[in-house]
């Protein structure tokens, strides 16, 4: 099992005339598995909500993608499931999936009753995880279709950050209307997972299946991407880094480190990570110039191994005199995701505040960043509610949802 490192500039020219030129720098990073590989097993934990508000048909339907997903599991994963209400309890301790039908019982008894306390269940979650995460992928499924009411958000956000530490992963459900989409997508990203969104209980197997397919193709944990820049080329001071591939999220830049690094997480082998920097170069002579060196640190499960390290990858400019512009497309892709998750937070920021003027305005120039990438879906979305808020028309709890899951990802 290999890692495959690209780097792309925005423009490969640089204007020897100019003390100092911007540029975008597009990093795609992937698991690169041979023919004949062994994987290693999965050890993944299902972390349910079953609250009374998900009483009836919501429970059913995630009590049926569950147990869809128990059947998808192969010989050698293993499988832990904890529930949670005002407070949370381990249904299915740790196991080696051996015997399904006797945890698809369990899951089965499951009813609806209390409060909610999403950061018990995470707890509980994770320490269920750390008894099978030897030579394993560690990933954690949280799914909630409420407020955290009986616990605390930022207690959240640490057992998320924890379970980083340790190698895990958290992916977030978000069920219904009435959950909060700060909270789950600040878990999601601190957790190093993704964000989803179940409007309605019928999309519940759907979800689960597309995210569980996601996690199938993890191949390699634990990487970061080392980044070497030369002493004359610098990373801009404000959101230097951010992934823009599958979802975006802004990554924070760990500067203490020799080289300064990001955590990526986990790698697939179908879906690239693609990280996008913001870079300003010095002023170069004409000719060829080396602006950074790049290498990922990862872990290979399957193999036991830890720290192992890509091959080096160089990026070089070239200085010319008569310079023109000659863009790359394909990061200029990577640049409008990105522009349209900021403007989006800028418009959820602006109506947080009652700026619904604003809000319409930055939604609007977010759709039309989402039609300059060809993200129709997104344009949609971004377009109809800055037009509700237009009309003086208030943003459901759907639409607010809808928005931010368009601003992270093009959907399929």
């Amino acid at each position: 099992m290999k890692v495959g490192l690209q780097a792309a500039l925005s423009d490969v020219n640089l204007d020897v005339n100019q003390p100092s030129s911007q540029r975008q720098l597009a990093v795609s990073i992937s698991a690169i598995a041979p023919s004949e590989g062994r994987t290693a097993p999965l050890n993944l934990c299902l972390i349910l909500d079953h609250s009374g508000s998900m009483n009836g048909r919501p429970l059913d339907t995630v009590k049926q993608a569950t147990q869809e997903i128990i059947d998808s599991l192969s010989p050698g994963d293993r499988i832990s499931v904890i529930v949670f209400d005002h407070k949370a309890k381990v249904l299915v301790p740790n196991q080696v999936i051996e015997n399904p039908a006797s945890i698809k019982v369990e899951i089965n008894r499951l009813k609806a009753n209390g409060g909610t306390a999403i950061d018990e269940g995470m707890r509980l979650g994770i320490e269920e995880m750390a008894k099978g995460k030897q030579e394993t992928i560690s990933q954690a499924f949280l799914l909630t279709d409420g407020e955290n009411e009986h616990g605390d958000n930022n207690r959240c956000l640490k057992l998320a950050e924890l379970a980083a530490g340790y190698n895990m992963t958290m992916n977030t459900l978000g069920f219904g209307n009435h959950w909060n989409q700060d909270v789950l997508e600040k878990i999601a990203d601190a957790g190093g997972g993704t964000l989803s969104y179940i409007q309605n209980p019928e999309e519940a197997v759907n979800e689960f299946s597309r995210l569980f397919t996601r996690i199938q193709s993890v191949s390699l944990t634990n990487a970061y991407l080392l980044i070497d820049l030369i002493p004359s080329v610098r990373l801009a001071e404000l959101k230097p880094i951010a992934q823009v591939v599958p979802d975006t999220i802004e990554l924070p830049l760990i500067q203490e480190a020799n080289p300064p690094m990001v955590r990526l997480g986990d790698l697939m082998k179908e879906v690239p990570r693609v990280v996008l920097m913001n870079l300003y170069a010095g002023q170069f002579p004409e000719g060829r110039h080396t602006l950074a060196r790049l290498q990922v640190r990862y872990d290979d499960p399957a193999q036991n191994q830890q720290g192992l390290l890509s091959d080096l990858v160089t990026v070089e400019a070239t200085g010319v005199r008569l310079f023109q512009p000659n863009p790359s497309a394909q990061v200029q892709q990577h640049v409008l995701a990105l522009a349209k998750y900021r403007q989006t937070q800028i418009a959820e920021q602006k109506l947080q505040q009652g700026d619904r003027v604003g809000a319409a305005t930055m939604l609007q120039s977010a759709a039309k960043t989402a039609l300059q990438m060809g993200d129709q879906s997104a344009a949609t979305v971004l377009q109809d509610n800055a037009t509700r808020l237009q009309a003086g028309e208030e943003l459901s709890e759907a639409d607010r949802k809808k928005t931010r899951i368009v601003s992270k990802t093009v959907l399929g």
